[in-house]
């Protein structure tokens, strides 16, 4: 017998996994990659999370799906900010059915807890993304299984219902509990691993959809660095410290035009290569100072194959009116 998990990283994924595995069952864990995770990477967490319980792990990259089909369209709207949470779990789950015939699985697993979330992880929230996703009878919620109603795994015996758990509500005693039972390890606490339920990025994400259309290359763009809009309409990208400036080295996008402040030390910046002559004097300006730099000078700094001469501002006072 073998299931799919969906697999977050976290605690309660593993955790969910772990209990159907105890049962014989092989699982593969699938961590589908909309693009909106943590900035940090967890691949290798998340594989010496698996490996723990004995799972394998496949990340399944939906992101251009997920832009087109959830995240400016979604059927049942937005939660607190711009995360669209019962349409995106509901793509997940039908993504991961997708899976099952190649995989040669028989059910699906996540690590999901009754109530533990009050907007996405209710009773009426749970039921929904069943019929969304098509997964109805398919999905096997472990940590709440004794909570909810029997699946298809329970009914034909492939799981014992009996060891799965009935944890309802926000209080992770339990969980704290089998994760010492079954030495887990270097776990994660819960907390923000999507960026779309933070309010600062999903300021972000606002301001770029009202003067772009956006697109998969546009991700990392709004990820990573000081977010600012300046007065005739270009975005720029600070970087705010080195593991953000290596990230932003790495985007390849033609919207925008890399700044480099060579051989000064500073932050490496993007600005939209379709901003006026104004607007790049400004990010110029606004660039050196974040460097060490004097006011009483002039720099050079190359934007695109553009190189231009600035002096910075005396102070950052005022830099908030740009900021998004």
């Amino acid at each position: 017998m073998k299931a799919i998990a969906l697999f977050s990283g976290g605690l309660d994924s593993t955790l969910a996994m772990k209990l159907v595995i105890d049962q014989g069952v092989e699982v593969l864990a699938c961590n589908i990659h909309t693009g909106f995770g943590a900035t940090k990477e967890r691949e290798a967490h998340m594989r010496s999370m698996c490996d723990q319980v004995g799972a394998k792990l496949r990340i399944v990259d939906i992101r251009s799906e997920y832009l087109r089909d959830v995240l400016f369209t979604p059927k049942h709207g937005y939660g607190k900010h711009f995360n669209p949470c019962i349409d995106c779990h509901a793509k997940m789950f039908a993504v991961a059915k997708r899976l099952m015939d190649e995989e040669g699985a028989s059910f699906l697993i996540s690590g999901e807890v009754l109530g533990q979330r009050p907007m996405s992880q209710n009773g009426e929230a749970l039921e929904r993304v069943l019929a969304e996703g098509d997964v109805d009878g398919l999905l096997l919620r472990p940590l709440s299984a004794k909570a909810l109603k029997p699946t298809i795994a329970e009914e034909r015996g492939w799981v014992d219902r009996d060891r799965l758990e009935g944890i309802v509500g926000r209080n992770r005693e339990r969980q704290m509990e089998l994760a010492q039972h079954y030495g887990l390890r270097d776990f994660e606490t819960p907390g923000g691993g999507c960026l779309l339920t933070d309010e600062h990025f999903a300021r972000r994400m606002r301001d770029f959809i009202a003067h772009d259309t956006f697109d998969i290359d546009d991700i990392p763009v709004v990820k990573y660095g000081r977010q600012l809009r300046l007065p005739e309409g270009a975005k720029l990208v600070i970087g705010r410290n080195q593991e953000e400036n290596a990230k932003i080295l790495t985007i390849r996008n033609d919207k925008y035009l890399s700044i480099s402040v060579a051989p000064l030390m500073g932050p490496d910046s993007l600005l939209s290569a379709n901003a006026t002559q104004a607007d790049r004097l400004l990010a110029a300006r606004l660039i050196l100072t974040y460097c060490k730099t004097s006011d009483q000078s002039t720099y050079p700094l190359t934007i695109g194959s553009e190189r231009i001469e600035a002096s910075p501002f005396p102070s950052r006072e005022g830099f908030e009116r740009y900021f998004v």
